[in-house]
């Protein structure tokens, strides 16, 4: 059973982007941080309810704790008045019950990059949510025309990859698969703009654009770094300093995840069949000791003392 919280005023909320498609109820799977910022991002910017489906509630307690602190932070800077926070908060209903998405417009995957995994999900939200409703996945990099073929409406089923962390970022990746209708790619632009980002489209291939361009960079510093070419420290301001980047390559693995990167590289390495994008040994070698990095305290940085247990 879902914990209800939206108020009627937010209910009646809806963004309609063509003739035939009224967004009214957002649907997210996973409480991560990712669909925890893309649940936060409806709900404030666009100021629709959203309904977070998550059956880890320790994940879930942690995720919605991380909504009250930005919520907080922004009254404090003045971006929102404290009702309008409360607002916000009330249009955020969590669940563990995937049959509660019985109801939502959309829903929007944030899970591990698993395709066997997103398969199931996917099979399993086109089973439960009606048949009007669009399927959208927040993959980074696994096939969106793949991922479809497990439904029986490929043509309601897309990509849209947020950046992270949601709430700051502005891009969306937009990438239709081989079936994606146009209506679907249509409504899926109109909520990325109602939710205040910025969009670019991709061809259905692996890595899309930003991973197809960013996960090999980031590979191809840890070689150096595994190669003893230089430490972590000089590799990280070389490219923070020389290329005017907000931050080093292995400084942005260990905010991605390192295991996240690794998953990214396999992709994109058994798709693209290119030895150019072999993970490097010592990232594999990271995420089989736990070392994930910002998560879990620990990466090519260490980031509080003790670690967690």
């Amino acid at each position: 059973m879902a914990s209800r919280c939206s108020s009627a005023a937010s209910l009646r909320v809806a963004v309609r982007f063509n003739s035939t498609t009224t967004i009214k109820r957002v649907g997210v799977v996973g409480a991560g941080q990712m669909g925890m910022g893309i649940g936060l991002v409806a709900a404030n910017i666009a100021k629709l309810p959203v309904l977070l489906l998550d059956s880890n509630k320790a994940q879930v307690d942690r995720g919605l704790k991380f909504v009250d602190v930005l919520l907080k932070k922004d009254v404090l800077k003045g971006k929102i008045t404290e009702e309008e926070a409360k607002e916000i908060r009330g249009r955020i209903s969590v669940t563990s019950d995937i049959n509660d998405f019985k109801d939502v417009d959309i829903a929007i995957e944030a899970i591990t990059e698993n395709p066997v995994i997103k398969r199931e999900l996917f099979a399993n939200l086109c089973r439960i949510t009606p048949k009007h409703a669009i399927l959208a996945s927040n993959t980074s990099s696994i096939s969106i025309t793949k991922i479809a073929a497990a439904t029986k409406r490929p043509e309601q089923v897309i990509g849209m990859h947020f950046m992270n962390p949601v709430p700051v970022m502005k891009l969306v990746e937009i990438i239709p698969g081989l079936a994606t209708s146009p209506d679907t790619l249509t409504a899926t632009l109109a909520l990325a703009h109602a939710m205040g980002k910025t969009t670019t489209q991709s061809g259905d291939m692996p890595g899309f654009i930003a991973n197809r361009i960013l996960m090999p960079y980031i590979n191809e510093a840890i070689f150096v770094l595994q190669d003893g070419i230089a430490t972590r420290e000089d590799i990280d301001a070389t490219m923070k300093l020389g290329t005017n980047t907000p931050m080093g390559p292995l400084t942005l693995a260990d905010f991605i995840g390192l295991d996240t990167c690794l998953a990214i590289m396999k992709v994109l390495h058994t798709q693209l069949g290119d030895d150019k994008y072999r993970p490097a040994p010592l990232l594999t070698k990271y995420v089989d000791a736990g070392w994930l990095g910002k998560k879990t305290d620990k990466g090519f940085y260490t980031y509080t003392y003790p670690p967690k247990k």
